[in-house]
């Protein structure tokens, strides 16, 4: 007779849940509160201001560096979700392919590896052979850590996609590529806008590989807000802050809402 056990009826399960979500969450609560303090001083609450959001869109600087942020994420992500995609539709679609699971592994070997490890290595590799620009530096590395990223939600999605559509479309004398265009990318495509926006976010949100690669004028955002705590935190820097969360919030939003209705159709 088997029994199930629902962790909810456990005693202290409910306090200890609420307290576990108050230490998550609480601090950036305080983050989006401040950033409202009329007050420079960010612990002195003199009264509710949004002139701090309008002193941050008008930061030469920060919004220098909110350009090579997006720069290197929209085009990483490009790169790193062709790539992903590329290696999915391989490894997924050839179980005889040779040394196959090492591919995968080395595919998703920057997930395994310390990001200094790689950040260290990628400026190493790019002092040897002389590669100095420092926009096509970041792409370059961002690209290939994010890769992984990109890899896992449309492997997973292709993994739970059923071969007999593209067997069925091959029946139908379609071309390779025309199958995959008209009937394996369209019923894939949450797991690579998934993949997509998770490399987006991975690559806006990097600081260490950005702080080592950058050079003169491709300072990125993480690294420009680093830059501004060595300063002492300002209700700017909090209005910033709260800016990033809510693009967060925006691109995850879209992400789940995709793969929810992807999963109500099939």
């Amino acid at each position: 007779m088997s029994t199930s056990h629902d962790v909810r009826h456990y005693p202290g399960a409910g306090l200890v849940t609420w307290v576990f979500f108050l230490w998550l969450y609480a601090p950036i609560a305080v983050v989006i509160w401040f950033s409202f303090n009329e007050n420079r001083l960010v612990s002195v609450w003199s009264g509710f201001s949004t002139k701090w959001y309008a002193a941050a869109l008008r930061n030469d600087g920060l919004l220098d560096a909110l350009r090579t942020s997006l720069t290197v994420a929209v085009t990483a992500t490009v790169v790193a979700t062709g790539i992903a995609l590329c290696a999915a539709m391989v490894l997924s679609r050839h179980a005889d392919l040779k040394f196959r699971r090492l591919s995968e592994t080395v595919v998703n070997l920057p997930l395994l590896l310390p990001e200094i490890v790689v950040a260290v290595a990628s400026l190493i590799l790019f002092s040897q052979i002389g590669f100095t620009n420092g926009l096509a530096r970041l792409i370059v590395a961002h690209s290939a850590f994010c890769t992984p990223f990109a890899f896992l939600p449309i492997r997973a999605r292709l993994a739970g996609m059923s071969a007999d559509y593209e067997e069925a479309a091959k029946d139908l004398y379609a071309a390779p590529f025309t199958a995959f265009r008209r009937v394996t990318f369209p019923l894939i495509l949450p797991g690579v806008f998934a993949g997509a926006m998770l490399a987006f976010v991975i690559s806006m949100d990097d600081f260490i590989t950005s702080n080592m690669l950058n050079t003169g004028g491709t300072t990125t955002l993480p690294v420009y807000i680093f830059s501004l705590i060595k300063k002492g935190t300002t209700p700017e820097l909090n209005a910033i802050s709260t800016l990033l969360i809510l693009a967060s919030l925006i691109i995850a939003t879209l992400a789940l809402a995709l793969s929810a209705r992807a999963m109500r159709r099939g």
